[in-house]
């Protein structure tokens, strides 16, 4: 599934619909090759010559023509997000599985398809959706620092409004503080998929009743942040909490990081949410979410991914075929991340959605395993076994109608026989009455 999604949201940047006035001139691939094919002899010196280098690993170029478009695609990606941040000091390059093989072992490389981009002494694994778009937006958010200050209330305004981000905010002395020096290499273990906040400011921290040294964790779409304990931390500390802790309740697929959010599983299965924010039964559908996910925190099993259709237009068919729901329309079940099976929440009444204790009872069905795809699964072999069975049955009644036949067959030739004896019994007496 991954692969699907991988080349069905190919770059669409690469040539604009019509011509651009000044001031929206959408970058167009020069032609130039930029993109480095890297192996055991190039490889330490990419790594010198750039601040961040980007690495696509991938499989040997295969001799399906089918594929080496997709292959060819993605280089076009590659080369024009190289093109457009060619001032930026970021290098690109591919690494080929089978002929670099050196190379990936040496740098750690495990994942084909997978984007490596190499940063100081680390290396972030990108999992989003590989466009030209998302992978420039992605590296220019990794190009600002780790930790972003926040010194009045407008700052703290737009803080607030971030919801569907996981991110910490901690309250210290100044920049010169060795708690905060701890806050910001532990931010630099999440950059760009964790955000990051301090302040400085009394009156900020007032606000956000933080206490020196003292850092609120946020989850997304929660309206009261967890206070990690223990203050004040260490790095390992920061790190260890938020590995513990960064699977929320509900989270929003995003471009930026849709292959780590499907990949992130609860014992194979995702409860997947259908709503469009900008529908009126989507966003209620979507307060409706929140409320649920808010009451239920506290429930570690429960993660629910929350998928905005329009910002996935191409998926929406793929999506409708394969979960068979409409997705005009909010809706919330259960799928299968290995084989893409579903079940799906029956709405009693079309004109009104679930209410959130109505979504409450049936997310623990969900939890408890009354509710899951194996059941449907066996649906469809019931199914089958009825079919088969039905299929049997006419055959039986075929062979008594055969039988039925066969024996009105000998009934008829016995009843033949008895009347031809009949028949020669008559001529025998008529022929002794002659004779007398």
């Amino acid at each position: 599934m991954l692969s699907l999604w991988l080349f069905l949201l190919p770059c669409l940047s690469l040539v604009p619909l019509a011509p651009a006035e000044k001031g929206l001139e959408f970058p167009q691939y020069d032609g130039k090759d930029r993109v480095l094919d890297v192996n055991d002899k190039n490889y330490k010196k990419a790594l010198k010559k750039y601040s961040m280098l980007c690495l696509y690993y991938h499989e040997p170029v295969p001799d399906s023509k089918e594929l080496q478009k997709q292959h060819q695609m993605t280089e076009l990606v590659l080369e024009l997000a190289a093109q457009v941040l060619e001032e930026k000091d970021i290098g690109f390059g591919t690494v080929d599985s089978h002929k670099d093989a050196k190379v990936a072992k040496k740098l750690d490389l495990e994942e084909e398809g997978s984007v490596y981009v190499f940063k100081a002494n680390r290396v972030i694994e990108f999992d989003g959706l590989l466009s030209a778009n998302t992978l420039v937006e992605f590296l220019l958010d990794l190009l600002e620092e780790p930790v972003e200050v926040i010194g009045n209330a407008l700052e703290l305004r737009a803080f607030d409004r971030m919801e569907e981000d996981i991110r910490l905010i901690g309250y210290f002395k100044s920049e010169d503080s060795e708690h905060y020096e701890a806050f910001k290499e532990a931010a630099e273990q999440f950059q760009p998929y964790i955000k990051f906040f301090a302040t400085f400011e009394k009156s900020v921290a007032k606000e956000l009743t933080l206490r020196l040294n003292e850092v609120d964790f946020y989850e997304p779409f929660m309206e009261e942040p967890v206070t990690i304990p223990g203050r004040p931390h260490s790095e390992e500390v920061l790190v260890d909490f938020i590995t513990e802790h960064r699977r929320p309740t509900l989270r929003k697929l995003r471009a930026e990081d849709m292959f780590e959010t499907w990949e992130d599983d609860i014992d194979g299965i995702h409860i997947v949410a259908f709503a469009e924010e900008e529908d009126p039964d989507g966003f209620e559908f979507l307060e409706i979410l929140k409320e649920v996910a808010r009451d239920n925190t506290q429930v570690p099993e429960l993660s629910i991914v929350w998928i905005d259709p329009d910002d996935f237009p191409l998926l929406i068919p793929y999506w409708e075929k394969t979960f068979k729901v409409d997705l005009f329309r909010p809706q919330i079940g259960v799928v299968n991340v290995t084989d893409a099976d579903s079940v799906w929440m029956e709405m009693d009444d079309e004109e009104d959605l679930p209410t959130a204790q109505e979504l409450e009872d049936w997310i623990e069905d969900v939890l408890s395993g009354k509710v899951n795809t194996e059941d449907d699964d066996d649906d469809d072999d019931d199914d089958e076994d009825d079919d088969e069975e039905e299929e049997e049955d006419d055959e039986e009644e075929e062979d008594e109608d055969e039988d039925n036949d066969e024996n009105e067959a000998d009934d008829g030739d016995q009843d033949d026989e008895e009347d031809d004896e009949e028949d020669d019994e008559e001529d025998e007496d008529d022929e002794d009455d002659d004779d007398e």
